[in-house]
């Protein structure tokens, strides 16, 4: 149920913008992360512009279910919501795993870009104050893919911190291994989600 005292129709429309917000910044983030990992050689930044493109997919899904002609509440359309954002979790776990697991049997030190570093630290900010506001979004609205979302969000965050510490810790104290580690991590906590989803999703679909 929606939180008392709250506007349902003043929380879509601030959903609704807060996840255009952030398939505008992801959009912009794949494209710089990529170019910026592209010049400086640097796989980790090329990973992670990548996964910037999972990230768009689960916020079109989500906005998707927020549309203003289509009722949110509608229980078959939120486990749908919910499958494809626990999707999108998936194929960020697996992408993350397989990525640590390569560079951890290969020994690949991540390259410097401190035009990169600096960059992930704005996007960790960003990421962390969209998470804070699509939650309380979602709790005006009982979004249950918004606020599962927010989560996929607050995990760009995560990455992105995780991204500029490997980078910052292999150029600094020569610890190439903290990368992938730290990309491993998340992985495991994006595989957590996609299976939280998936079981939301049944309990939702499931006849009363």
């Amino acid at each position: 149920m929606p939180s008392p005292g709250s506007d349902p129709s003043r929380s879509r429309r601030t959903a609704l913008r807060l996840e255009m917000a952030t398939i505008g910044w992801n959009v912009g983030e794949a494209a710089l992360t990529l170019w910026l990992g592209a010049v400086a050689g640097s796989l980790a930044l090329l990973g992670f512009g990548t996964v910037s493109v999972v990230e768009v997919f689960a916020s079109a899904v989500v906005l998707w279910h927020l549309s203003p002609r289509l009722e949110i509440a509608d229980p078959a359309r939120t486990a749908r919501a919910l499958r494809l954002v626990g999707l999108s979790f998936a194929v960020l776990g697996v992408t993350l795993i397989a990525t640590a697991t390569r560079d951890l049997v290969t020994a690949r030190e991540p390259d410097a870009s401190p035009w990169g570093v600096a960059y992930l630290a704005l996007t960790a900010v960003v990421m962390f104050a969209l998470a804070a506001m699509k939650r309380r979004s979602a709790a005006g609205l009982d979004a249950a893919p918004l606020l599962s979302e927010a989560s996929l969000t607050f995990l760009d965050g995560v990455l992105s911190l995780a991204t500029m510490t490997g980078l910052a810790l292999n150029a600094w104290a020569g610890w190439w291994w903290a990368d992938p580690i730290a990309g491993a991590l998340v992985g495991v906590a994006a595989l957590a989600e996609a299976r939280e989803n998936r079981a939301e999703a049944s309990e939702i679909a499931a006849p009363a």
